[in-house]
């Protein structure tokens, strides 16, 4: 049985890029020169910012429509390539540890809950500043992505928690609307890959516009 924790969200999970993570001009850029790599119409800002938070595949096919299903793979590789040549320049955004670790003084579980591959979190989960912070982590290819509910259905199993005692927390419609097909609450963050207008329809708690505010948002309301 789980314990008993009086708070009104047992288990907290979050979106990674955009969310925790300051990467989505990178994605964004990274997905555009893996494109013209393989001769596809490179989609503008908007378009690729708005595929992230998807899994990798569907990302890139969505973003680039006119490349053909035998290059997807190459086109993949490409942008595995540009994203490795980038990512020691990704870091956390200001105040997301401070955030955290008052969250876990609070004994809520923490997760994450992301598009990325299992290989790519795995990756910036093992420094030094993040290990034991988080309880559990789904990714896209491991489950299925967003915003098919199973990432956060495995997750309340996990811990046995209930839906409506699970809060996601996300930059882009997809998170939100994973979070509607759980059954969960959902907050959205207006700094990340979305317009947050897009977010009204899906009934969030809240939509926070930095970091700072969602860690006072949580602690007054999670």
């Amino acid at each position: 049985m789980p314990v008993s924790r009086p708070r009104r969200h047992d288990l907290i999970a979050f979106d990674w890029d955009g969310t925790l993570f300051d990467s989505t001009q990178i994605i964004v850029r990274c997905i555009q020169r893996a494109v013209a790599d393989v001769g596809g119409t490179v989609p503008g800002d908007r378009e690729a910012a708005y595929v992230i938070g998807l899994g990798l595949a569907e990302a890139l096919a969505h973003a680039a429509p006119d490349v053909p299903r035998e290059r997807q793979a190459e086109l993949g590789s490409r942008y595995r390539h540009h994203y490795l040549a980038h990512q020691n320049d990704l870091s956390l955004f200001e105040g997301v540890l401070d955030m955290l670790q008052a969250l876990r003084q609070r004994q809520h579980w923490l997760a994450v809950a992301t598009g990325k591959s299992r290989r790519g979190l795995d990756d910036v989960l093992q420094s030094r500043q993040l290990r034991g912070v988080f309880d559990a982590s789904r990714t896209a290819d491991e489950t299925a992505g967003k915003p098919d509910p199973r990432m956060l259905h495995e997750l309340m199993r996990e811990f046995g928690a209930e839906p409506a005692r699970t809060l996601m927390i996300g930059d882009t419609t997809h998170d939100l609307q994973m979070a509607r097909n759980a059954g969960c609450p959902s907050v959205g963050v207006s700094y990340g890959a979305h317009e947050p207008g897009a977010f009204a329809v899906l009934e969030p708690l809240a939509v926070v516009h930095s970091v700072r505010e969602l860690h006072d948002w949580l602690l007054a309301n999670g």
